[in-house]
């Protein structure tokens, strides 16, 4: 039975607008995601859910700002890979990630794919890691951005197959699909949502998907853990995040809302489309998560030499 302070504390939160910052510029994946789960959350608490961009600084802008809010309940971050590389590949950081960030929930989860151009002689993974072994440092693979989930994912799949390439970093998967459109990359590795214009086209293949399990989208497509790397999974996500200090019952209760919002039929039909996994976990089920995430982004980066250039 809750304490009658807690059922107090519940009963009142939220009675104003709440505040969500995102790290990401409108439009994109990760903010759509965010705002369809927040249209339908807004509903169950009553009040409504306020989206504020604040893009910039590699997300330090919209992680400071959540920080600098109030801890009251009202003011929610908005984040994704940047709280695991971030620590790793920026000096002289205002504030410790894992310190200062609560985990409330993973809003949604990204499926990406290892696509290449209409040309390329691969039909499959195995073929395109004959080629890259034969050809090391010649073939061109986009990714958005440097260092994001896309970068580890390739730098990943280098290591584990044992060949290397040639990253092309890009402002977002918009551009890298344009160009593996054009043939100006020889191959991509870029979520299902911005594969999927050039693939529609004739002017892309998609040899395979980094997520754990195949995904609807694509269900002919095989996984890269399938395809001899056991365990590979690593795709793009987005999580919401509260400030430390931020009182437990509003982080409980967002967190029991956002679960019921990410199964919604409203925020699945916005979603499903675009390929997204909408989560809505615990938030201790988003931290375990999210410390093996970090262990993995760290020893990813550090065999890679990855960097923010």
């Amino acid at each position: 039975m809750a304490t009658p302070s807690l059922a107090l504390a519940q009963s009142e939160w939220p009675n104003r607008p709440i505040r969500f910052i995102v790290a990401f510029a409108a439009g994109g994946a990760a903010d759509t995601a965010a705002r369809a789960m927040a249209a339908d959350m807004q509903e169950a608490l009553g009040q409504s859910i306020v989206i504020e961009n604040r893009t910039g600084g590699n997300a330090v802008i919209a992680a400071s700002a959540t920080l600098q809010a109030p801890r009251d309940g009202y003011t929610f971050l908005v984040d994704a890979a940047n709280q695991l590389t971030n620590p790793i590949l920026m000096r002289d950081l205002p504030f410790d990630y894992a310190q200062s960030f609560v985990p409330v929930t993973q809003i949604s989860s990204f499926p990406q794919v290892i696509a290449v151009r209409h040309d390329f002689p691969a039909r499959n993974l195995a073929e395109f890691i004959a080629v890259a072994k034969a050809r090391p440092n010649t073939i061109s693979v986009g990714t958005p951005p440097a260092a994001g989930m896309a970068h580890l994912a390739l730098a990943a799949f280098e290591q584990k197959a044992g060949i290397r390439l040639v990253h092309a970093p890009y402002r977002g998967g918009a551009d890298a699909a344009r160009d593996i459109m054009a043939g100006s990359i020889e191959a991509a590795l870029i979520t299902t949502s911005s594969i999927r214009p050039p693939v529609q086209a004739g002017r892309a293949r998609v040899l395979a998907v980094t997520s754990l399990e195949r995904i609807a989208s694509l269900p002919d497509v095989p996984t890269i853990a399938e395809s001899g790397f056991p365990g590979f999974d690593m795709n793009d996500w987005n999580g919401l995040f509260a400030a430390t200090g931020t009182p437990a019952a509003a982080i409980t209760r967002l967190a029991a809302v956002a679960a019921v919002s990410a199964r919604a039929p409203a925020v699945r039909a916005r979603m499903d489309p675009a390929g997204a996994i909408m989560v809505g976990n615990t938030p201790e089920a988003f931290a375990n998560w999210l410390t093996i995430q970090r262990r993995t982004a760290a020893e990813v980066i550090r065999a890679s030499g990855i960097t923010l250039g």
